[in-house]
């Protein structure tokens, strides 16, 4: 698995509420951390797909690029506001 390589996820910021307000998702392992351990809701549709295709990603059996999709729709339907970062 590749946790973290940050080549292959096109960064993103997630505007979360709590303690640690900007959430920068640079690679798998970010938004893995950010779907397992930070998220507000744990019972949405697109919550579940983000995290099934997350873990397809990191076993290489889907792309990143569909990881940080999924992730993306599941912040819309959490109400989390997605920042996208240009580098």
């Amino acid at each position: 698995m590749n946790w973290h390589k940050f080549g292959s996820f096109a960064p993103l910021m997630l505007v979360m509420n709590g303690s640690e307000k900007y959430k920068l998702v640079r690679s798998l392992g970010d938004a893995a951390e950010a779907l397992f351990a930070s998220w507000p809701l744990d019972d949405g549709e697109e919550y579940l797909v983000a995290v099934k295709t997350c873990l397809e990603a990191l076993h290489g059996t889907t792309s990143p690029a569909e990881a940080r999709s999924a992730l993306i729709r599941a912040a819309e339907e959490a109400g989390i506001p997605v920042i996208t970062v240009v580098h």
